[in-house]
């Protein structure tokens, strides 16, 4: 009997008019390193970059926030397969990127592995306990993605 292949399709959207977006093989290997942590690969994933409108009125739809904040996080099923979206929101990240002077593609690369995170049922909302761990699954997948750490400093 064959062995079943597994994959992480994921689907990468572009909402708003920028030069400087992660193409999209960069985006999918930073979503399939994060799923890799957790020992599976397979699921179906889209990653949206958007405008700051569309950004503000999710962030407000879903979680009662009005402003627009950098990703969100939309986990649809864990099994049998990893199902969800991300939503980046564009002027954010490029804002943050610039605020923090890191660069914009290692902000992207930190926020969908973030994002991916939260897929898979990792919250660093609930306890400091789950944010650290949260916090050091990121900075192993970074790392092995060839980023540096994105909280700490590079001296």
């Amino acid at each position: 009997m064959p062995k079943k292949t597994e994959l992480l399709e994921v689907e990468v959207q572009y909402a708003c008019d920028r030069q400087d977006l992660p193409k999209k093989p960069r985006v999918r290997a930073w979503a399939r390193a994060a799923l890799a942590e957790s020992g599976n690969q397979d699921g179906r994933v889209t990653v949206r970059f958007v405008a700051a409108d569309e950004g503000r009125r999710l962030n407000r739809e879903y979680r009662s926030q009005d402003d627009a904040t950098n990703v969100l996080s939309f986990p649809y099923a864990l099994k049998p397969q990893l199902c969800g979206d991300l939503v980046l929101c564009v002027p954010v990240v490029a804002r943050e990127a610039a605020e923090q002077d890191k660069s914009l593609d290692a902000h992207y690369a930190h926020l969908v592995v973030h994002g991916m995170l939260h897929l898979q049922g990792h919250d660093h909302e609930e306890s400091e306990e789950q944010a650290s761990a949260m916090e050091d699954l990121e900075r192993s997948i970074l790392a092995d993605l060839g980023y540096p750490d994105p909280y700490g400093s590079e001296d």
